[in-house]
Order: structure tokens, then sequence, then C-alpha cells
């Protein structure tokens, strides 16, 4: 059984979160398209992609290094 670096775990979720963020604005971007959905739902939504952007940027900084070109 091989057991994930943390690294690699953190990029597992990374990816997985961009994949829900990717899928959020597709549903975002459809409903807006089609007029439905109520705007408690567009808000909802909306609030949970920024929600997903942050905790992605978040990751991002942690599995990326920090160099000073």
């Amino acid at each position: 059984m091989e057991i994930m670096s943390r690294e690699e775990a953190l990029r597992v979720k990374l990816e997985a979160l961009e994949a829900e963020h990717k899928r959020l604005n597709d549903e975002v971007d459809a409903l807006s398209a089609r007029g439905l959905g109520s705007a408690l739902e567009h808000q909802r939504l909306k609030k949970r992609r920024l929600a997903l952007k942050d905790e992605i940027r978040m990751l991002r900084n942690r599995v990326t290094p920090n160099i000073i070109a």
C-alpha cells in the first residue's frame, strides 16, 4: 500500500476543488443564460464558488514554493 506525501495529497485536493469550481462556474453560467433559478440560488452558487476560489488560492500558496527572484 502506497502512502501519499502531504504535497501529493494537497495537489489531489487542489484538483478536486478546481473541478468543483469549474462545475459551479458552468452551472451559474447556464442558469444565467437560460434565465432559470431564483436570485437566492444564484447568490448561493456564487458565494460557494467564491469560497472555493479562496480555498484554491490558499492551497496553491501551500503547494507552490516561495521563491524570491
